[in-house]
């Protein structure tokens, strides 16, 4: 159903790359591979599927999509985060 690839290189490198294909691999592994990441934004895509937003101190990001079967999967990457203050309501 998923297709797995294996993540050999540790993510801030990837994050200096674009990425050619979606990395995917169980979330509990991608959660331990983001140490030092934090979720920033979240929200649902659908039933199914939750879209995350991980960001590190040094700007790098992680567009991460996760499914309820317990898969996790890299979509994007990139650098120069920067957090957005909603205005009052």
């Amino acid at each position: 159903m998923w297709r797995v690839v294996p993540l050999f290189l540790a993510l801030p490198v990837l994050a200096d790359s674009p990425i050619a294909e979606v990395i995917c691999m169980p979330r509990a592994e991608l959660v331990q591979r983001m140490a030092g990441a934090k979720v920033v934004g979240a929200g649902l895509r659908d039933a199914e599927a939750v879209l995350e937003v991980w960001s590190r101190p040094s700007g790098d990001w992680t567009l991460v999509q996760s499914h309820a079967n317990g898969m996790a999967c890299i979509l994007a990457m990139g650098e120069a985060w920067e957090a957005v203050t909603p205005p009052p309501a």
